[in-house]
């Protein structure tokens, strides 16, 4: 029985060899793993998409480095190649603003930007371990390797926006009070302006200044929308307004309800019961990661914007690195399992901005417990999806109309330029 078995399958086989039978496996193979119609993936949409974009700020930006950085060598066949690096390229050189964007020395001229960055390094608030006064640094640096580009959603932020860096606000080490200060005065500075202030922090303790420097310039009222995996809304920690005890205060702002905060991620073992208490009598709205996960992006995204923009005017925007998994953000202050998912951090963010946004702070980035400078690079990235995702849905500035209180600051006088003569090499005449 088993050598008539074998001559079936033999026999079987031989005929799979002829033409017929290749033909047919042929045909089966096409059949089970027929290829979907190209024209309708995201790859083919976005490759056609790409040719609609401008390319003149591109153009202007070679055009600008070769004034500035002179012609390059004879040697050199890429003609846009200056001698001193300027601009985007090489990723590896030059001084490291926001994504190589512009430096306003001069911060009047923030004014002229959609969009300005402006890092606080200050990790005073920090209850545990310090080092987020250099998260400003550590962004500045990996974004870098960033172009302005993004293929999937088909946005050029050179092409489509403006973008300054106005440098860091200068905060006071051992002070909390005087660095929220100097914080507000800052944010509303950049806010009354128009440009849309982004915050690279330093620890969640900035929340509140930040918050306060954008209230103060408006009579309308502002939501909050708060990506972390703790409530940080208690009054004091260790006798002062420190790193979990922003939305606290923020919400007693007069034009900033609490029932218009929105929490996202919150849960495991770092929730005081002081913050959870605050949360109930306050009437804030917590979404916990199980939350997420059983609502989905898309259900969690349109819960969320409808608390946080009921009866508001504006929402701003908090993301804490450390509401992402710390398996991928190991480089915070307070790291904690069973946080998002890098995709969905950013699909999260992404779709809160695409409504506008009054204002971002990126916070806790903490540079030296990064590995390999990757929680420095997940915040770059929430920041320039943000950017990309208002741009895409024409948000971008919506926040302008409601600057009906702007603050005007005193700036000093100075005449020339710092570290600088009259007329070259004077030492040594």
């Amino acid at each position: 029985m088993f050598s008539e078995f074998s001559s079936t399958i033999h026999r079987a086989e031989a005929r799979a060899r002829t033409p017929q039978g290749l033909r047919a496996r042929h045909a089966t193979r096409e059949q089970r793993h027929h290829h979907p119609d190209l024209t309708k993936l995201a790859g083919w949409k976005a490759m056609r998409k790409e040719a609609e974009l401008p390319e003149g700020r591109w153009a202007e930006e070679r055009a600008w480095a070769l004034r500035m950085g002179l012609t390059g060598a004879d040697s050199i066949d890429d003609k846009s190649i200056p001698t001193f690096a300027r601009g985007e390229l090489p990723h590896y050189a030059g001084i490291n603003t926001f994504l190589k964007a512009p430096y306003t020395e001069d911060v009047l001229e923030v004014a002229n930007y959609d969009a300005t960055v402006l890092g606080i390094p200050f990790d005073g608030g920090t209850t545990y371990r310090p080092g987020t006064r250099f998260g400003p640094q550590g962004v500045r640096k990996i974004s870098a390797l960033y172009t302005p580009y993004n293929y999937e959603i088909s946005v050029d932020l050179r092409e489509q926006m403006t973008l300054c860096d106005a440098g860091d606000v200068f905060t006071i080490p051992a002070n909390i009070e005087k660095s929220f200060d100097q914080i507000s005065r800052g944010v509303s500075h950049v806010f009354s302006s128009g440009s849309l202030p982004i915050m690279i922090g330093g620890d969640h303790s900035i929340g509140f200044p930040c918050v306060r420097g954008i209230a103060q310039c408006t009579s309308k009222k502002i939501g909050i929308i708060h990506f972390d995996r703790h409530a940080d809304i208690q009054e004091k920690d260790l006798d002062e307004r420190m790193h979990t005890t922003p939305w606290f205060h923020s919400t007693n702002l007069p034009n900033v309800p609490a029932k218009n905060l929105v929490q996202i991620g919150i849960g495991g073992w770092q929730v005081p019961r002081e913050a959870v208490k605050v949360a109930r009598e306050r009437h804030t709205n917590i979404i916990t990661m199980g939350d997420m996960e059983k609502m989905g992006i898309d259900k969690t995204i349109e819960m969320a914007l409808e608390m946080a923009w009921d009866g508001v005017d504006m929402v701003y925007m908090s993301f804490d690195i450390d509401s992402i998994d710390c398996g991928f953000v190991p480089g915070t202050g307070w790291p904690e399992p069973g946080g998002f998912l890098p995709r969905e951090a950013l699909a999260l963010a992404s779709g809160v901005a695409a409504e506008g946004i009054c204002g971002l702070e990126l916070v806790e980035v903490s540079p030296p417990y990064d590995t390999s400078d990757i929680t420095a690079l997940m915040g770059t990235r929430v920041i320039v999806d943000v950017l990309g995702a208002m741009v895409s849905n024409g948000t971008l500035g919506k926040h302008k109309r409601h600057i009906d209180k702007p603050v005007t600051l005193p700036h000093g006088a100075f005449e020339g330029k710092r570290w600088s003569n009259d007329a070259p090499h004077k030492v040594g005449e």
